[in-house]
């Protein structure tokens, strides 16, 4: 049995956040049972290898970082006409969209799957629910939060039904001035229903007092595609999961991943598909760049079942370190129990190329500007994989702005 988590958090605490909201008996009850596993629970698995845990989350004072009833933020919500997309609280005022709610809450990513899932689960306050109805194309649904308060727990469900598609492009940052450390935690299900497209892009800009804790996996259906594109540069620590399960006969996942770690910044990264249908197809693709004491920690986990007939899968990870004093590790992982198979990973950790560095002085660049251009080269093959032109764009100016 693990330690408790925070003294302070309470049934009578998890009820008052329920009764402020108005909220259903049944997301109530699901609240209370979060909330009573929650100390049962072991944290979030971690790379371990003999005397070390690569990244130590028990070492967190959630004591100090979890404030239940000061959780403030700003969402700015813009959206496709053709597609519904309301806070999450909102939803549970409409008969239709709170069974639609009902049904996949909690489906996707196990409530009580760790500690951390469970405390989220028990005290969010915050959410968007996006549906889009079937035949439907929607573009351009984005989804701004902005974290004001010591805490925050952040819930995003989406629904696709049958042939309907959609680009969503959600971003995390810190908003008004807080003395201190603070905590967010977010959770992302997407349920991509028969011959459906979701395109879900994230980009975290946390400042550097922020501990960030966010889970996102999708399902999908036969012939439907879930696309993931992650971005992550902010936060003092970050500890986050993408994943797809490939439920359906020839469905189709992407996970790219993009970083840019810094002074004692530490990204704890994990990508992970799940082959369990007949023809799927994955492509995990990750870079990312380290400097000064900054950590990474990247897990990538190709899976593919027994009934996983005609499976291609493929990974590649790929880490630049920009001083002595940074550290990467990488573990990609391949998990096959069908023969008919295609899959390879790999993953490189490394400096840059001094002979290209050696180039460019030659040619009168001066070596800080070589430096940063073959920094922002060595990010093109991600960034070229990035069809949301607006979260490309971001990440360019945001790398660009880091290095300069």
């Amino acid at each position: 049995m693990s330690t408790q988590l925070h003294d302070g958090i309470t049934e009578e605490t998890v009820r008052q956040l329920s009764d402020e909201r108005n909220e259903p008996e049944w997301l109530l009850e699901t609240r209370l049972d979060a909330l009573d596993e929650l100390d049962g629970l072991d944290f979030p698995s971690v790379i371990q290898t003999p005397g070390r845990t690569w990244t130590n989350l028990e070492d967190l004072d959630f004591e100090a970082l979890v404030e239940p009833h000061e959780q403030t933020e700003e969402k700015d919500l813009e959206v496709d006409e053709d597609a519904t997309v309301v806070p999450f609280h909102r939803a549970l005022d409409d008969a239709d969209l709170e069974d639609l709610v009902k049904e996949h809450f909690g489906s996707i990513v196990p409530t009580t799957e760790n500690r951390l899932t469970a405390l989220s689960t028990a005290l969010f306050t915050t959410g968007t629910v996006i549906y889009v109805p079937r035949g439907v194309d929607a573009e351009d649904v984005k989804v701004r939060t902005t974290m004001n308060g010591r805490s925050l727990f952040n819930y995003t469900l989406v629904v696709t039904e049958e042939n309907a598609s959609v680009t969503i492009l959600e971003r995390q940052d810190t908003g008004s001035a807080l003395d201190g450390e603070r905590y967010y935690s977010g959770i992302v299900e997407i349920a991509a229903g028969e011959n459906s497209y979701v395109q879900y892009g994230s980009l975290q800009d946390f400042d550097q007092q922020t501990y960030n804790y966010t889970v996102k996996r999708g399902d999908a259906d036969t012939y439907s595609t879930i696309n993931w594109i992650e971005g992550n540069l902010g936060s003092r620590l970050t500890k986050t999961a993408v994943s797809t399960e490939l439920n359906g006969d020839s469905s189709e996942t992407q996970i790219v991943g993009a970083f840019f770690g810094h002074d004692d910044q530490h990204f704890d990264l994990d990508s992970a598909v799940w082959h369990r249908a007949e023809h799927t197809t994955a492509d995990l693709v990750t870079r990312g760049v380290i400097d000064d004491h900054a950590r990474s920690v990247y897990e990538g986990t190709q899976d593919v079942g027994r009934d996983a007939w005609d499976t291609s899968s493929y990974q590649r990870e790929n880490t630049l370190m920009l001083s002595d004093e940074s550290e990467a590790d990488a573990s990609p992982k391949l998990i096959i129990n069908n023969h008919d198979t295609e899959a390879s990973h790999s993953a490189t950790v490394g400096q840059i190329d001094e002979e290209d560095l050696f180039y460019m002085k030659n040619r009168a660049v001066p070596p800080q500007t070589a430096k940063n251009m073959l920094v922002e080269g060595f990010y093109v093959p991600v960034l070229e994989e990035i069809e949301v032109d607006e979260l490309r764009d971001d990440l360019e100016e945001r790398i660009h702005e880091r290095l300069n």
